[in-house]
């Protein structure tokens, strides 16, 4: 019964990750109303970031910032360039279908990670970039025109850009002992600023500062990128990497009915077969579905 209560409260927190992390695409998507693209997401993760370091005040964890050039570059990964790219794709796309190929980065990071940590792809690594990418095929419908080809190709960027931000923050990880929170912190911040550089430079429709738009902020800073992320912790501190990686692809999928029911964005029966290979492939690539094979360090 004592390891029931702990195991119970982590299903309860990724029950919840899921949910806030898949009804903030709607909110991304509803928030371009109200302003241009890169304002959003600079002003998003900049109120975001300063949630964060109030996390760290009150745990009083040290504001020092992590070894700089990573951190930067984790930064310009990870919310600059992820999260620029994806809110420009739902410019032209819809909310479920761009969080849909942004979910694509667990397969971006496999191939990413061989170069990078020396993890060599096994068999099954292999299996599951292939229904991943037969996933892709389906979602995209390229027998269909792609519908909006620029927002396809920048939500697949920005689940490569996410991929990279998560591999070197492994690096980092595997290097310095640093503390995911303050790490979190000071790269949020760094792409907060990274974003609000484009945003000046960029022409982009003014911000029209109303209740919703104020709601959606919020909504975005502190329930998507801070409340969301402790849930996480929470996850991966008490249920197994492969379980926690497993469910997360459950974001996507709820983003896609919750798009459904709120912005009337119906999915069709190839986004349903699509939805189902790329499930199928992050289970191979976690090892829910068996392969034979480890992953083996280069050289």
């Amino acid at each position: 019964m004592s390891n029931a209560s702990p195991q119970r409260g982590a299903l309860a927190a990724l029950s919840a990750t899921i949910l806030i992390w898949a009804y903030s695409w709607v909110v991304m998507k509803q928030a371009l109303a109200w302003a241009g693209p890169f304002d959003f997401a600079a002003l998003r993760y900049l109120f975001g970031a300063l949630v964060l370091f109030g996390a760290l005040l009150v745990g009083r964890q040290s504001l020092r910032p992590p070894p700089l050039l990573p951190t930067v570059l984790i930064g310009l990964c990870q919310t600059a360039a992820f999260q620029g790219l994806e809110q420009w794709a739902l410019v032209g796309g819809g909310a479920g279908h761009v969080a849909l190929l942004a979910y694509s980065m667990p397969f971006w990071a496999v191939l990413l990670a061989w170069p990078l940590l020396a993890e060599r792809p096994t068999g099954r690594h292999w299996v599951g970039l292939a229904l991943a990418a037969a996933g892709l095929v389906c979602i995209l419908e390229p027998w269909r025109g792609l519908g909006s080809p620029l927002s396809t190709m920048l939500a697949l960027a920005g689940g490569v850009s996410w991929a990279g931000g998560t591999v070197l923050s492994k690096r980092l990880f595997q290097r310095h002992a640093v503390s995911p929170l303050s790490l979190t912190s000071w790269q949020m911040l760094i792409g907060a600023l990274a974003l609000g550089a484009v945003a000046l430079l960029v022409p982009q429709r003014p911000v029209d500062w109303n209740w919703r738009f104020a709601g959606a902020l919020v909504y975005s800073a502190v329930m998507a990128s801070s409340v969301a992320w402790g849930l996480w912790l929470v996850v991966l501190k008490r249920l197994p990497t492969t379980i926690a990686s497993l469910s997360s692809l459950g974001v996507p999928v709820v983003s896609v009915l919750l798009a459904w029911l709120i912005l009337g964005e119906q999915p069709s029966a190839a986004d349903g077969a699509g939805i189902l290979l790329v499930l199928l492939g992050l289970a191979a690539v976690t090892g829910v579905l068996k392969w034979p094979g480890k992953v083996r360090r280069a050289g």
